[in-house]
């Protein structure tokens, strides 16, 4: 799992401990459903990783190029 450092003004820690302490059961827990609530309200899409692999494999496929039917020879790579 990724590792993230945040620097927090003293006021906003104070909240965040409060809130832990009150509402959940580590402070991972909090970060991780409020990250996820944040992200949820402000509407940024989350991808699959999944759909980002694949999206790389295809992305990846369009670059590349058969050379199975002629190779060509030495003399074509001259500019």
């Amino acid at each position: 799992m990724p590792v993230v450092e945040v620097n927090l003004p003293d006021e906003l820690l104070v909240e965040f401990e409060q809130l832990v302490d009150e509402e959940f059961i580590t402070e991972e827990q909090a970060v991780e459903e409020l990250l996820s609530m944040g992200m949820d309200a402000y509407g940024a899409p989350v991808e699959e990783e999944s759909a980002i692999r694949s999206d790389f494999v295809e992305s990846a496929q369009n670059n590349l190029f058969d050379t199975a039917g002629d190779p060509g020879g030495i003399d074509d790579d001259i500019l």
